[in-house]
């Protein structure tokens, strides 16, 4: 046998043998302490160990996944865009059917008929997402030594799989109506579909931005270290906007985007407060109030990070471009109002809202960074203790 592959052997023979020495020098002085003993050994095996045979996870920057994790972080828009236009022009029950349309993976009439080639889309869409999930958590998984990434893709494979069984208890259910509610209980599903997605969108986003190279290799003169107000403004704003986009979700399967009919005011009069009340009235001006608080909350939020002193130009022009988003998606909010529900505007304010939250997310996540891989460097730490202490108890 050559001597590369004997010395890992050699290298853990020789840590358990000075293992062995330090539990009975110190056993008799009774000061031995497992884990300082277990954290050398641990150190000894890393320096004992040939260069030739590096780890089979590392946390280094890897070019090819963090631009595969990217696709996977674009093509989602592209699944958020096919699903809002599908719901903006009432394609969803196009095909009654589900998982195959009509019975087929190509059915007939889909490239001419409009309704029919945004459903299909929108799920043939699907399916290349849930490839790319499968092949981004399958990469993580045997490359990554970071424990919480691993985790976070394969959540992200959970709620992909949850997203596409939902979108198809929307169809198959869309026959039971629920008198009470005035709803169907497909239509309860499509609201959970929408609502999802966002969450899904988040989970692409964190992953994405932790393969990165800012995020792996971040340079000394950038620092992210912000007031722990600042961050927490942060989760606050991503909170409100997850809220909001239910909220949405609600008002859009509930056929209550035209339910108060002017803009900015309630009334044709021009009351700021609705003359009637029903519950699709009530969702959306919950809509538009909780628009009103998100606007204050991230002003408030981007002005804080703007006002952190060292905070990276990159980050303040992030966040600057967020306020930007925020008032592109206010226009577009009214337009929908102003022109009677318009499709393209419909589903471009639905595009806006997801880069707006997904933005937020990003930028609060970033500003965590330090946080995070510190804990996960503690728990890396600790772990190689206790592996330590195990692999002593085994010699």
């Amino acid at each position: 046998m050559s001597q590369s592959a004997d010395s890992p052997k050699a290298a853990v023979a020789t840590a358990t043998t000075v293992h062995k020495f330090l539990y009975q020098v110190s056993s008799r002085l009774g000061k031995y302490d497992p884990l300082i003993c277990g954290s050398y050994v641990n150190r000894l095996v890393s320096q004992l160990m040939p260069h030739g045979s590096p780890p089979s996870r590392f946390t280094a920057y890897q070019p090819g996944l963090a631009w595969f994790a990217t696709l996977g972080g674009v093509w989602v828009f592209v699944l958020v865009t096919l699903g809002a236009f599908t719901t903006s022009i009432g394609a969803g029950m196009a095909f009654p059917d589900w998982p195959l349309s009509n019975g087929s993976l190509n059915p007939n009439g889909w490239l001419n008929n409009v309704a029919m080639f945004a459903e299909h889309s929108h799920r043939l869409s699907a399916g290349v997402m849930s490839a790319i999930t499968i092949v981004l958590a399958v990469w993580i998984c045997r490359t990554e030594s970071r424990r919480w990434l691993r985790v976070l893709a394969i959540a992200a494979i959970a709620l992909i799989f949850a997203q596409a069984v939902i979108g198809g208890l929307r169809v198959l259910l869309e026959k039971h109506q629920i008198v009470m509610l005035e709803t169907s209980v497909g239509r309860l599903f499509a609201m959970l579909h929408a609502c999802l997605a966002q969450i899904f969108l988040c989970t692409l986003a964190a992953i994405a931005a932790a393969c990165s190279r800012s995020w792996t290799s971040p340079k000394p003169k950038s620092p992210t270290k912000v007031s722990l107000v600042t961050r927490r403004l942060g989760i606050i704003c991503c909170g409100f906007l997850l809220v909001q986009l239910g909220i949405a979700a609600v008002m859009r399967h509930s056929f209550a985007g035209l339910a108060i009919a002017t803009f900015p005011q309630s009334t044709p009069a021009g009351d700021w407060l609705p003359d009637a009340w029903n519950f699709r009235v009530a969702i959306h001006f919950a809509h538009r109030m909780t628009a009103v608080l998100i606007t204050g909350m991230v002003i408030w939020f981007v002005a804080s990070l703007l006002l952190a002193p060292g905070i990276s130009h990159r980050l303040k022009i992030w966040g600057v471009g967020l306020v930007g988003l925020l008032c592109v998606q206010i226009y577009l909010g009214a337009s929908v109002v102003w022109t009677g529900r318009n499709p393209y505007l419909t589903t471009a304010h639905v595009i806006i809202g997801a880069m707006t939250l997904s933005g937020t997310f990003l930028l609060t996540w970033l500003l965590h960074r330090d946080e995070i891989e510190s804990a996960s460097a503690k728990y890396s730490k600790a772990n190689q203790q206790q592996e330590g202490i195990a692999e002593y108890s085994r010699a």
